[in-house]
């Protein structure tokens, strides 16, 4: 018998949970439901949660092992959060349509996002169905693009982050600690074994044995499907919120509409090489 009420937020991605209290430990039912509805949903809002930094992270330890930022922020806090603390966003990257860390080897699998301080208004978050937004491709495209490989390169999120502050590393020896990787254009979700849209805006920038116009084409084409709203969902944050979200099959943008304080703490899971 289900201990949790799930509210789908779209017919294509996202769902509020109530019925939980993840400051506790997870019993293995209500554990079960949590991971089902991860993957049924790809988006779990949970309301008014308002978890200290060491509840944060146990809960996100119940599901797998913890990982650490390979570009951490410059703000301080437990080795296993990114604070992400801005005023001013516009540019900063995160408002770009991406996906967590695809120029690691292995990228994460799942994030956990927890709202510490909101502006009074904007700061809302949208995320897209990768999955849906490979089954919009035509026929003929899905045939084109599946089996090819793109470069995912670290650089731009580097320089993004050193002239907003956010971070103060030396981008050089990053680059050279993270050199680009190549991932399929097309990964299969490891649990599914669904198909899903793997490049992004802020990180992918080429197709691997393509023409560089080709190149360019083809990928402007393929990040335009994270645009289509009915792929979408948006979430509006209140302080204490926490949202779950596959890392595998999903893009987010975080919408740069606001000037104040704006305060996340971030929390991800390790992954494996997609395939």
């Amino acid at each position: 018998m289900s201990t949790l009420e799930i509210s789908k937020m779209t017919s294509s991605i996202g769902a509020e949970v109530f019925g939980v209290d993840l400051s506790k430990p997870l019993d293995e039912t209500a554990f079960a439901e949590i991971r089902s509805a991860l993957l049924a949903h790809l988006v779990l809002v949970f309301r008014a949660q308002f978890l200290d930094p060491d509840q944060h992270v146990a809960f996100a330890r119940q599901f797998g092992e913890m990982h650490y930022s390979a570009v951490p922020t410059a703000h301080g806090g437990p080795p296993e959060i990114n604070v992400l603390d801005m005023v001013k966003p516009k540019g900063n990257g995160s408002d770009r349509w991406h996906s967590d860390s695809p120029f690691l080897v292995e990228p994460t699998d799942a994030t956990f996002l927890n709202a510490v301080m909101m502006p009074s208004t904007g700061g809302d978050t949208c995320f897209a169905n990768m999955y849906d937004a490979y089954e919009n491709l035509s026929e003929p495209m899905k045939r084109y693009v599946d089996g090819l490989y793109a470069v995912q390169d670290v650089s731009t999120t580097l320089y993004l982050a050193v002239e907003k502050g956010n971070s103060d590393f030396d981008v050089a020896e990053m680059q050279r600690r993270l050199p680009p990787v190549e991932h399929p254009v097309v990964r299969t979700h490891p649990e599914t074994g669904r198909k899903v849209l793997y490049v992004d805006a802020a990180s992918t920038s080429r197709i691997v044995g393509v023409a560089r116009k080709e190149s360019e084409a083809i990928l402007d084409h393929l990040f335009t499907q994270a645009h289509n709203v009915s792929v979408q969902c948006r979430v509006r944050w209140h302080a204490g919120d926490l949202v779950f979200y596959d890392n595998r099959c999903t893009q987010h943008i975080a919408v740069p509409d606001y000037d104040e304080r704006r305060i996340m703490h971030l929390v991800s899971i390790k992954g494996s090489r997609p395939v």
